[in-house]
């Protein structure tokens, strides 16, 4: 074999020759094994799919922005559902109304129809969804009180509280 380039190896093949002969390169993980995905139909994102998988993402992050918003209204019952407050469960649907209406105002992806959300009509699905609060006991009547001196006394006691500092 006279061949001029059979002569020349280069320092990469040299150390992929020298660590074979190691045997750097036996006993490998998944030695034998056919490589997965090869059984498929090809898939140009295939890498995409598998780093989402890998790493315990939704795909959702992939869909346009119409669809995910369409999404998030479905979804909108669940997630408030747990929140502890009137005032959270409006600030969740205004949120979500701003990045509906940011949409409208310049739409891109596939035209779906979405409107912004009612907050009244969630607040009373999620006071519904919620389980009634225990009923707290009626307050002892104790007859007329004098309510002037309480809060001459609260006026004094801020006084206080300042002189201390």
């Amino acid at each position: 074999m006279n061949d001029p380039s059979s002569r020349y190896e280069s320092a990469v093949e040299k150390q992929i020759r020298m660590a074979e002969e190691r045997g750097d390169f036996d006993n490998l993980p998944g030695h034998g094994k056919p490589l997965p995905g090869l059984d498929g139909p090809p898939d140009d994102l295939w890498w995409v799919k598998e780093f989402l998988r890998r790493e315990g993402l939704s795909t959702e992050a992939l869909l346009p922005t119409s669809l995910q918003l369409r999404k998030e209204i479905q979804r909108l019952p669940e997630t408030v559902r747990g929140l502890p407050s009137e005032r959270a469960v409006r600030d969740v649907v205004a949120e979500l109304n701003l990045r509906i209406v940011d949409w409208l105002r310049a739409p891109s992806g596939p035209q779906v129809p979405i409107g912004p959300v009612k907050a009244d009509a969630v607040v009373q699905q999620w006071r519904a969804d919620r389980p009634a609060a225990p009923e707290r006991p009626a307050p002892i009547d104790q007859g007329p009180t004098d309510a002037a001196p309480a809060q001459r006394r609260r006026w004094w006691r801020r006084v206080g509280r300042r002189r201390r500092r």
